[in-house]
């Protein structure tokens, strides 16, 4: 159990805007306030404070060009994010995706991968396979699990972890959600009910948030636990995270999790009852529906945890629920065509917008791309206004979910499940595990 941050931080994040107050001539100067430049540079550096010094980084894929930095402005003058664009270093964006795997998807503004490394994937690869296997989810089709990449997925988003076993947690977490959505929402040749989804998944939540039934019903609980391989999977993989993660970070996750089977719920809705809903709708549960699950694991697997009442801060949590939204329209651009090909009612971002706004489908994914582009602009800065508090514990989060977005885009534009020959292979094979449609990723 990881134990908490030293007694000297305090649990909120200063707030940055209390730094342009004038000074109280009673009290020492503060230090220089880092230019916006400089803050944005630290947030793509990678982690910082306490626990961070031996961490080893790698440099990011490809490297980023090296942008000057302005001299520090006094204390009571900070820079604002109404700066001129010309004192902003532009970020460098991931090669763009109509040059890997998927072509009909643009280029997107997204940090490029921290680092790639194949045996340390290989190695969370075969540890999650074997652990398929114990659980029953995915009975007999260890290959297909094996094409799921989870193992260099998690490798990539989980940019400043080395320990395989760390890694192992969130991935095993997150082949567990996939499962839970394949069983119980998506696939009904894997015995989904639609009726019965709510009722699964709420199931499903007492798996890793444990109900306490009256003694003489606790037994029959047990049984259908031990029974359902989702359920045997998802406590597992919370036990696994357990031991790295503090209570608090426990219930943090059980929460996002609980919002992830809400949006499952709602999109259940939409297939029942043959609705197509408005994009302002599709969005809203897309914020629930998204990898929150998984982003929310970076401190536990890192090995330092974002105090609650710093993660609950407003500005904390728009700033990251805005990358969450940005990181699903990436998983709907890249699976469109996957959805096309499928016989299932499918909602994602492009065709949703395609029908709302009569347009073309070449139309409606730029839009799709521009809403992601918004988003992870937005992140970037409110993140950098944020680490101006320099709050360590914050600092190094915001900077892991900004490798975090950058490996997420990096396993999408590269995993055989996009790449058009890909498909194409998957149309003549067993289906693989992991949504077509909705889901935390189709």
């Amino acid at each position: 159990m990881q134990k908490h941050p030293p007694a000297a931080y305090p649990a909120h994040p200063p707030d940055p805007s209390d730094l342009s107050r004038a000074p109280d001539p009673s009290v020492p100067p503060s230090p220089p306030v880092p230019s916006r430049a400089a803050l944005l540079a630290r947030l793509r550096g990678g982690p910082g404070g306490p626990g961070t010094s031996t961490l080893r980084i790698r440099p990011a894929l490809p490297a980023p060009a090296p942008a000057a930095v302005p001299a520090p402005r006094p204390a009571s003058v900070p820079e604002r994010p109404s700066a001129a664009p010309s004192a902003v270093p532009a970020a460098a964006p991931a090669a763009p995706g109509g040059s890997r795997g998927n072509p009909a998807v643009p280029e997107l503004y997204c940090p490029p991968p921290q680092r790639d490394d194949p045996a340390l994937a290989e190695a969370v690869e075969d540890r999650l396979v074997a652990w398929a296997e114990e659980t029953g989810i995915y009975a007999g089709r260890p290959a297909d699990v094996r094409a799921l990449a989870m193992g260099r997925y998690t490798m990539l988003t989980y940019a400043h972890v080395e320990d395989p076993d760390r890694l192992l947690a969130p991935a095993k977490c997150t082949l567990a959600q996939w499962a839970t959505d394949d069983y119980y929402c998506d696939d009904e040749s894997a015995g989904a009910v639609p009726l019965r989804i709510a009722t699964h998944l709420s199931q499903a939540l007492a798996a890793i948030d444990p109900a306490h039934l009256p003694a003489a019903y606790a037994p029959l609980l047990e049984q259908a636990m031990r029974a359902d391989p989702v359920l045997v999977a998802l406590r597992s993989s919370s036990e696994h995270l357990s031991r790295y993660a503090t209570r608090c970070q426990l219930t943090r996750y059980r929460h996002e999790m609980a919002a992830l089977f809400s949006g499952y719920t709602a999109e259940a809705g939409w297939r029942v009852s043959g609705r197509t809903p408005p994009v302002w709708e599709f969005l809203a549960v897309r914020q629930d529906n998204s990898f929150m699950p998984t982003m929310v694991m970076l401190d536990p697997a890192g090995g330092y945890e974002l105090p609650v009442e710093a993660y609950a801060d407003p500005r904390v949590r728009g700033a990251v629920l805005k990358a969450a939204s940005a990181s699903v329209i990436v998983n709907d651009l890249y699976s469109m065509h996957r959805e096309d090909e499928s016989a299932a009612v499918n909602y994602n971002l492009p065709a949703l917008i395609e029908a709302e706004e009569g347009c073309s489908r070449a139309e409606a994914v730029r839009r799709s791309a521009d809403l992601h582009d918004e988003l992870v602009h937005a992140f970037e800065e409110e993140s950098a206004l944020l680490a101006a508090a320099g709050f360590p514990p914050l600092v190094r989060f915001l900077a892991d979910v900004w490798a975090w977005l950058g490996g997420n885009l990096e396993w999408h534009r590269t995993s055989a499940r996009y790449n058009p020959a890909g498909r194409a292979t998957a149309l003549d094979s067993t289906r693989t595990p992991g949504p077509t449609h909705g889901g935390t990723t189709a």
